[in-house]
C-alpha cells in the first residue's frame, strides 16, 4: 500500500493529511496521487487552490508534453476536484471557494474537451439536469454538472424553474437515460414528485433513471417521491450517476 510520503507534491500531501479524514477516502487518494506524474499533482494542487490561470498554463504544458488528455483530466483535474468535494462536504470550505475551484477546472477542461471530442470518445451517458419549477437556485446544480462533465458524462443543462414537460422533452430530444433534479427550497421540493409522476403519465418512467438532490432534500424524501437515487453533494451525484447506469 502506498504511503502519504510517496506523494511528491507538498500541497497535495498537506490537503490529504489535513482534510481527508475518512480512512477509506484517504487511502484512495494516497493511492491515486502516489502513482500520478508530478505535473498531474501540480495541476490538482493549483485547482484545489482555485488558481485558474495556473491550471490553464499547466494543462497546456501537459498536453504539449504529449500527456494523454484523459490522463490530464482524470489524474489532474478530476483528482483535484475530488479533494475539493470532500472539503466542501465536511465544511472546510464553502460555496465561494468551490466556485473558484470550479472555474479553475473549467480553465483546464476548455483545452481537453476539444481533444476528447475529436478523438470520438463516447460519453458515459447523457444526463438531463435542472432546478425544478419555482426554484431559481443553481449553484449546487452547476457544481454537479461540472463534476459530471469532468467524469465523462454529457450534460444538458435546463437551467432553473424547469417544468416537468421541459424535463420530459429534453429526455426525448437527447435520448437521455438519466435525469437529475435539484431544489433548494422546501416549497419547491414536492415538484420533484410532480415531475416523476409526469414521467409515469407519459409512459416513459421505466426508460429513465431519476436522481434528486439539494440542501433540504434527504434520502427519505427521495424515496418517498419515487426517485431512483439521491446525492447530498456533487461527489455523490457522480457516484449515483455511475451506479444508476451500472458503470
Amino acid at each position: 500500500m502506498s504511503e502519504l510520503s510517496d506523494i511528491t507534491n507538498a500541497t497535495i500531501r498537506h490537503e490529504i493529511e489535513e482534510y481527508v479524514e475518512i480512512q477509506k477516502e484517504r487511502d484512495r487518494n494516497v493511492e491515486l496521487f502516489s502513482r500520478t506524474q508530478p505535473l498531474m499533482q501540480e495541476i490538482a494542487a493549483a485547482l484545489i487552490e482555485g488558481d485558474n490561470e495556473l491550471v490553464d498554463q499547466l494543462t497546456l504544458r501537459a498536453l504539449d508534453a504529449g500527456i494523454d488528455a484523459l490522463e490530464v483530466m482524470d489524474d489532474g483535474l478530476i483528482a483535484g476536484m475530488g479533494i475539493v468535494g470532500i472539503k466542501f462536504r465536511e465544511a472546510f470550505i464553502f460555496v465561494p471557494e468551490v466556485l473558484s475551484c470550479a472555474r479553475a477546472m473549467k480553465a483546464g477542461m476548455k483545452h481537453i474537451e476539444p481533444i476528447l471530442s475529436a478523438s470520438g470518445i463516447e460519453p458515459l451517458g447523457t444526463v438531463i439536469m435542472g432546478t425544478v419549477k419555482g426554484d431559481l437556485h443553481d449553484i449546487g446544480k452547476n457544481l454537479c454538472i461540472m463534476m459530471l462533465g469532468g467524469s465523462g458524462f454529457e450534460c444538458v443543462d435546463l437551467g432553473v424553474d424547469t417544468t416537468a414537460d421541459e424535463f420530459i422533452d429534453a429526455v426525448e430530444e437527447h435520448q437521455a437515460s438519466l435525469v437529475g433534479m435539484s431544489a433548494l427550497l422546501t416549497t419547491t421540493m414536492p415538484y420533484m414528485g410532480v415531475t416523476i409522476e409526469a414521467f409515469i403519465d407519459q409512459g416513459i418512467r421505466d426508460e429513465v433513471q431519476i436522481m434528486v438532490g439539494g440542501a433540504p432534500v434527504t434520502e427519505e424524501f427521495a424515496d418517498a417521491m419515487g426517485a431512483d437515487g439521491y446525492g447530498k453533494d456533487a461527489l455523490e451525484c457522480v457516484e449515483q450517476a455511475k451506479a444508476l447506469l451500472k458503470l
